[in-house]
């Protein structure tokens, strides 16, 4: 096959986990991929340049795609949630016009921002790849054609935390995200302000930018901020001792995350505990990968256990990394991902 990719950016978590990772197993095989970027990244501009004038690079960087596609063969157009941050859809049509063959890949509820533009993209694809069982269920109505594929980590990358060494002096409680998502935090506060109060624990925060902890109230709390380093992203990951990803429970858009931090921690072997909200729920295997929490007393309860118990923290990550090689690797789903690519150029060849 010869597909094209058109990404959000490299930096995007969307591409870095569900397009970047695969592109060794594919060429592996003998396929053909060529990864087509966003530049400004799709949801960025250049301050230097000005908001305007970025959108109007991004979309001559799109129509030099476009043009490619004129020039070259290519049997799919695969894309990364949609082309451009706004409510058009006509880059799209183009491309699977010159293309002839349109897959979506789908890994947030990216139809609560524009759902008339989602429904015109759904009925458009011929294939949508869906990163969790709540998005498939979203798109059916509109296109019965879905594959499903987790986002997922690629294990040659995340090696096991090395548990056979000894600890540090107090236990890491991270959380690891962008500084958008520090509020989440906001949910787990006042457990960990009970919790500090009892046991000796370290709150590792690494984000880019810790400005917005500020406004969550963690008074008594051992909060420490390490920036976050791209190329370093494994090795923080297992400095970690617990895992935290707390989200809202009655929002929406949460429901349709496809639980990307959870994931992460259990591959280097850091047991969780995570909002059962979505896809947490199916992630977490209570009791033995880490804790579902949404109420302060479930969260303290979790955070108690497990910061008192190295060795529950050891056999629970230990069965976390065992989770994600099984059911959500790059090495697990590769296959299923190539198949629904071929199965469409053989369908329509």
């Amino acid at each position: 096959m010869r597909i094209l990719f058109l990404s959000s950016g490299d930096r995007v978590p969307s591409a870095r986990f569900r397009i970047l990772p695969y592109l060794r197993h594919f060429r592996a095989e003998g396929h053909t991929c060529v990864v087509a970027h966003s530049f400004p990244q799709k949801y960025d501009y250049f301050p230097w340049m000005g908001f305007r004038p970025s959108q109007l690079l991004k979309r001559s960087v799109r129509w030099w795609h476009w043009v490619r596609t004129r020039l070259q063969r290519f049997d799919v157009v695969f894309i990364d949630r949609e082309i451009f941050d706004n409510t058009t859809t006509h880059m799209e049509r183009r491309f699977r016009e010159s293309c002839g063959r349109l897959v979506i890949d789908l890994d947030d509820a990216v139809f609560l921002r524009y759902p008339d533009k989602f429904d015109e993209l759904m009925k458009l694809a011929d294939l949508v790849v869906c990163g969790n069982r709540w998005l498939s269920e979203k798109v059916r109505p509109l296109n019965s054609r879905i594959c499903h594929v987790p986002t997922c980590v690629d294990m040659d990358d995340y090696g096991e935390r090395p548990w056979s060494k000894s600890g540090p002096a107090m236990p890491v409680v991270g959380w690891m995200g962008t500084a958008g998502n520090l509020k989440y935090l906001s949910v787990a506060a006042e457990a960990l302000r009970t919790v500090a109060a009892e046991l000796r624990f370290e709150l590792r925060v690494v984000v880019p930018d810790a400005s917005s902890l500020s406004q969550i109230d963690l008074s008594g709390v051992n909060v420490v901020h390490q920036p976050w380093i791209p190329s370093d992203e494994v090795r923080q990951l297992q400095e970690f001792d617990i895992g935290l990803m707390p989200l809202f429970p009655d929002q929406e858009w949460d429901i349709y995350k496809c639980g990307l931090k959870l994931i992460q921690y259990l591959a280097v072997g850091v047991p969780g505990i995570a909002a059962p909200v979505g896809v947490n729920s199916e992630i977490l295997d209570e009791g033995r990968n880490g804790f579902a929490a949404q109420s302060t007393e479930e969260w303290v309860s979790g955070l108690r256990a497990l910061i008192s118990s190295r060795d529950m923290r050891e056999q629970m990550g230990r069965r976390g990394r065992q989770t994600v090689t099984e059911r959500y690797s790059i090495q697990a789903n590769y296959p299923v991902l190539r198949d629904a690519l071929q199965q469409l150029v053989d369908r329509n060849g």
